[in-house]
């Protein structure tokens, strides 16, 4: 048994509340009590009978404090890179020309089927491990580059054992088969689809806690995505849905009829869209880097105002984005799509943790996880000032990451 307590936070961002000159007391893995620090209990059933006698006293210098960011929406298991790709585009060639060339999400498919299972996990560890220590200690990570049922449940397995290795954070296994149609299934989408369907009982087995399908212009329809995530559903997987990144196909209305956790991307909306999205209560994963690269921004502040539930991601990826720092993703989710700092921090926070269905985190309060920041500056502005502003320092479960 572990009591560690952290004093003298300047300014503590609760996830619901800012408090100043605070403190935490840590049982544990787990947040036993927060608050100002002169309201500070002398004991602590259950956890400490005498404040003097807790095991670690951890004086914060004044510094700013918030809960473990979370990151929505990822890609991290790969081999490879599309530099060159990433090169030609900005250049003015287009998506559809690139992947007719052979490039797109098929090349990456073809080198992560080519790499042997110890690269890749290096791979993906490194990544991971970044995320960690830029702050950030949920993260959603899809399979996808696979797209083979063997494969994808290895990335599943993967994924799993990786987040029992030390300085990893944790992570939301999402089963992501339904990327794109692979080459071995040309002409046969449809067979694809039902295949997918099929693998959604063992994604489960293997440790899976989602199932995403790509519903958009060159990857899956409304029809065929409704086949995938109804599946995936059935066995107890939370369906969620690439939405509206390319075009406007239906996902929104799917989502809404699906109940899914969330719906990401969303470059491409309109009112009803909005409007439903709030009358069904289908929370929105936004992500910035993505959103500015392709020239189409999610309406946001408009989803905002109707009450839609907001989270940010990274949307790392070998194709668009290489971002593991949700500091940075915070600052472009202000700069871009015009947040406040509060809303763009509680959608790296409280948001997240809707949207993966785990109420554990999120927010510093008792009961919860004690994914804990504290970070290089005195006050939450700070986050649209640096653009990618860095942690002193991260506790995982009650424990300091080193």
């Amino acid at each position: 048994m572990t009591v560690r307590l952290l004093t003298n936070i300047g300014r503590l961002w609760t996830g619901n509340e800012v408090l100043s000159n605070a403190a935490i007391l840590v049982h544990n893995d787990r947040i036993a009590w927060v608050g100002r620090a002169p309201d500070l209990p002398q004991s602590v059933p259950g956890v400490v009978d005498d404040i003097v006698d807790v095991d670690h006293v951890e004086n914060l210098g004044g510094a700013l404090v918030t809960p473990g960011l979370i990151d929505a929406h990822t890609h991290p298991v790969y081999a490879g890179n599309r530099y060159a790709e990433l090169a030609i585009r900005t250049g003015g060639s287009t998506s559809a020309s690139i992947t007719a060339a052979g490039g797109g999400v098929g090349s990456t498919v073809t080198v992560t089927r080519g790499t042997d299972p110890w690269t890749l996990c290096n791979g993906v560890r490194e990544r991971l491990r970044g995320w960690l220590l830029s702050g950030t200690t949920t993260v959603e990570a899809k399979t996808g580059y696979h797209l083979t049922r063997d494969g994808e449940l290895a990335d599943v397995r993967l994924l799993r054992e990786l987040e029992k290795e030390p300085m990893m954070p944790r992570v939301h296994v999402t089963f992501l088969a339904a990327h794109v149609v692979p080459p071995e299934y040309f002409g046969r989408q449809r067979e694809y689809v039902e295949a997918v369907g099929s693998w959604c009982a063992d994604a489960a087995a293997a440790g899976a806690d989602s199932v995403d399908v790509y519903c958009d212009e060159g990857h899956f329809t409304t029809e065929e995505s409704r086949w995938v995530l109804a599946s995936g559903r059935n066995v107890g997987l939370l369906p969620r849905i690439h939405a509206g990144q390319y075009s406007r196909r239906g996902a929104v209305q799917l989502a809404a009829e699906l109940g899914c956790a969330s719906a990401d991307g969303l470059h491409h909306m309109s009112d009803e869209d909005i409007a439903i999205m709030s009358r069904y209560g289908v929370p929105a994963v936004v992500c910035p880097a993505t959103a500015l690269q392709r020239g189409h921004l999610p309406p946001v502040r408009q989803m905002i105002k109707h009450g839609v539930q907001i989270a940010l991601g990274s949307d790392h990826n070998p194709g668009y984005c290489g971002i593991t720092s949700m500091s940075l993703v915070i600052a472009m989710a202000v700069s871009a799509f015009g947040m406040s700092v509060n809303d763009a921090l509680r959608a790296a926070t409280l948001g997240g943790a809707t949207v993966l269905g785990a109420p554990d985190r999120g927010v510093l309060a008792p009961g919860r996880l004690a994914d804990i920041v504290q970070w290089d500056a005195d006050h939450e502005g700070a986050f649209a000032w640096s653009f990618g502003l860095k942690p002193r320092r991260v506790w995982r479960g009650g424990t300091p990451v080193q």
